[in-house]
């Protein structure tokens, strides 16, 4: 540096640590404790008390900043997330129970399965004694010679080491005197102990003893290579799962910041044991920064491959709460096809509330879950071959378990899979998409449309205590008198009404009406195809579906039609799925607001006729089997035939009726509309009034006491009935309505 320059920048920086480092000196020289913090402080330049010329902070007189210092206030210490204090299944009761039942019946079938095989292992015993005598005498005489020492004792002559040799002779000659004093004493004794007992034992004491030597002998007498007994229960073949299993698998994925991640001793790590989960393995796996769980999820058979398990037991998913690479692997010991699952509670007996939870499937780890098939509507796909239609029948059959239910099933792929149903307990049933088939269930959907809207009005006009949340219950439905029973329709291959080239456009606005609202007046509609497209399954149907059930699908749109916009980015994916997992299917809309992996109860043909005749016994015993079941197979749809319950009420009250019973004016609609009113006929006493009370009241319209005599003649009284310038004022204001619309 030239002194006759004024310093620079750069040479106050150098003089400043000079300086720092001169005094940092001397203070060590004095033997002084440095404060590394408070000098450090000291050097940091002070805050900028001034502004620059134009008003703007001097960059160059800022602060530095520290971006990991310590804050001047601590922080509250981050809390994590705690672990139980007891293992899962020790919290909950039907886990607890199931461990319990399994522990129970792992001691038993142990117990009885070696307490029926104890004479043959007596027999083994007494087969081995002879060599267990031969080996027990051979190594008496072996320890009385003191042989184990004759090795060291032949060393020592071959090096000619003449002291090691007598030190080794005088001790084995020692041992010898000892041991065979012993044997000596032992054999009197145990010779005068056999006389005794011979003398004075009862011979079956004798006996007791003598199979007890021979049962000593035998173990003593057993081949090493042959076992006496044979396991009573086979270890499965899935080894435990360890996290360097799990490592080297994620690694094997190709997952290229996994691959970086492993370079820079960043990768995979596990902020909880891997630990028994039910019948497989828990992993709680922290993947490198970078991957997210579908990354994985993604590549689930190579995933299996590398653990060398089968794809059906590995099931990879995003953990509930947390980011996305934080991942629950899960790692059965069966493949989740093929495991054996839990007896169907409804399989042999018992009927359902279908407002009420029902399992219909179990999860990964072998427990029920549940649905509810009220106030929902649901979809179901999957590729061809996955077990769509088994799904299908089988929420059909839980709802034939509920003697009000009544049943509109539709097999359009024409194969008869839902007869077993349909024959037995359905109100309307067809399998085939003949145009006749199509012209029959166009019938049907049109009159529940206009049942739908009948029961909206009923529904407006229950008062609010019976009717709190303006939707059908269970007690509702009990009612018979406002016919609010549920309604539940079933279509396998729905796709065949939505494309079809007439009726196509109005099933699909019929439909999606009943999807919208249907729910809540307590008819439910579940559509099944092997296309989610966008033709197969309209978007107001779609996008309004409570219930979703997607089995294998190969896309990512299939995937989104069935469970719902976005599913696919969120890992939601039914397109891992392999062909094996028939059965296996993404449930969304069951008790929990997240999707899961189910597996559906398997109900094959003789299943299903079983459980549809228990429901046709539980609707014959309570007076509801209507329709195609009851006999009718050839009824046309009432809707088929265009009426109107007022008008047909003018025509069947004269002009010079002011008044009629009402089982009068329901005798004459019957014989009007016989298709139509014929079952209002066939009802018996009051119960004809109160069926057109419920009708009329919609409109309403009410029934009180009316003055009339029998139609056969005779004397004259009070009944329940109608006047006909309520029914006429009625149809006045509904047309003067429709006008104005």
């Amino acid at each position: 540096m030239n002194h006759h320059e004024p310093p620079g920048p750069d040479d106050e920086l150098f003089m400043l640590l000079e300086a720092s480092m001169a005094a940092d000196a001397e203070a060590v020289a004095r033997g002084e404790v440095l404060d590394l913090d408070k000098a450090r402080a000291e050097r940091r330049p002070a805050a900028p008390t001034a502004l620059a010329d134009d008003g703007s902070e001097d960059g160059d007189d800022l602060p530095s900043v520290y971006v990991d210092q310590v804050p001047a206030v601590p922080l509250p210490a981050p809390v994590g997330a705690r672990r139980p204090i007891l293992p899962v299944w020790a919290l909950s009761t039907s886990e607890l129970a199931k461990q319990a039942r399994w522990a129970t019946g792992y001691v038993g079938h142990s117990v009885a399965y070696h307490a029926v095989r104890t004479p043959l292992y007596a027999a083994k015993l007494a087969a081995r004694s002879p060599r267990g005598a031969a080996r027990t005498l051979r190594f008496l005489g072996r320890w009385t010679s003191d042989a184990e020492g004759q090795p060291l004792r032949a060393a020592a002559a071959r090096r000619e080491d003449a002291e090691l040799y007598l030190k080794l002779s005088r001790q084995r000659d020692n041992r010898v005197r000892l041991r065979g004093a012993v044997m000596l004493l032992g054999s009197v004794f145990g010779l005068a102990a056999a006389v005794v007992l011979l003398v004075m034992t009862s011979t079956a004491t004798l006996l007791a003893l003598a199979v007890g030597v021979v049962l000593a002998l035998g173990a003593v007498g057993a081949p090493a290579d042959e076992p006496l007994i044979t396991r009573a229960v086979v270890k499965a073949k899935a080894p435990k799962l360890t996290s360097d299993m799990v490592v080297a698998a994620l690694e094997s994925l190709g997952i290229g910041a996994i691959t970086s991640a492993k370079s820079k001793n960043s990768g995979i790590t596990f902020p909880a044991p891997i630990t028994r989960d039910g019948p497989g393995w828990r992993a709680d796996v922290e993947l490198p920064p970078g991957v997210e769980v579908t990354d994985v999820m993604e590549r689930r058979g190579r995933l299996a491959s590398g653990l060398r398990r089968p794809v059906g037991t590995v099931w990879p998913e995003q953990a509930k709460g947390e980011h996305p690479g934080r991942m629950i692997l899960w790692v059965g010991d069966q493949d989740m096809a093929k495991a054996k699952m839990p007896a169907w509670p409804l399989a042999n007996s018992g009927t359902v509330d279908l407002f009420d939870p029902v399992p219909f499937a179990t999860d990964q780890r072998g427990n029920w879950v549940t649905a509810t098939l009220m106030f929902i509507s649901g979809i179901i796909g999957a590729v061809p071959r996955m077990g769509k239609t088994f799904l299908l029948r089988l929420l059909l059959l839980i709802a034939a378990l509920d003697p009000r239910a009544e049943l509109h099933t539709y097999d359009l792929k024409g194969t008869g899979d839902l007869d077993p149903v349909g024959n037995q307990v359905s109100h309307r049933h067809r399998a085939g998409d003949d145009e006749e088939d199509i012209e029959y269930a166009i019938a049907d959907m049109r009159e529940l449309r206009e049942e739908l809207r009948r029961r909206t009005k009923v529904i407006r006009s229950l008062p609010r205590d019976i009717c709190p949340e303006s939707k059908v219950t269970s007690a509702l439905a009990d009612n018979k008198s406002l016919r609010l029973h549920p309604i539940v329709v079933g279509v396998d291959e729905c796709q065949v009404w939505f494309e079809h080239p007439k009726y196509g456009a109005e099933f699909e606005e019929i439909c999606t009406d009943l999807v919208k609202r249907g729910p809540a007046t307590g008819i439910v509609l579940l559509l099944a195809t092997q296309r989610p497209d966008a033709k197969s399954l309209p978007t107001g149907i779609s996008a309004n579906a409570i219930l979703r059930l997607c089995l294998k699908v190969m896309g990512q749109v299939e995937n989104d039609m069935v469970l719902g916009t976005s599913s696919y980015k969120r890992g939601i994916r039914a397109t891992t799925f392999s062909r094996e997992d028939r059965g296996i299917a993404y449930f969304v809309g069951g008790e929990g607001a997240d999707a899961q992996i189910v597996r559906a109860v398997f109900a094959d043909a003789p299943m299903a006729e079983a459980i549809a005749a228990r429901g046709r016994r539980a609707r014959e015993q309570a007076g509801l089997l209507t329709g195609f079941a009851a006999g009718h197979a050839d009824a046309t749809p009432a809707a088929a035939v265009s009426y109107d319950l007022l008008a047909d009420v003018l025509a069947v009250m004269g002009p010079d009726e002011p008044k009629l019973w009402s089982e009068t004016v329901v005798s004459r609609l019957a014989e009007l509309r016989p298709d139509v009113y014929g079952p209002w006929a066939a009802l018996e006493g009051r119960a004809k009034a109160d069926q057109l009370a419920s009708a009329l009241k919609p409109y309403g319209i009410t029934t009180g006491q009316v003055w009339g005599t029998p139609p056969e003649g005779g004397k004259g009284a009070n009944r329940r009935g109608i006047e006909r310038t309520d029914i006429a004022k009625a149809v006045t204001e509904r047309d003067k309505k429709r006008d104005a619309s």
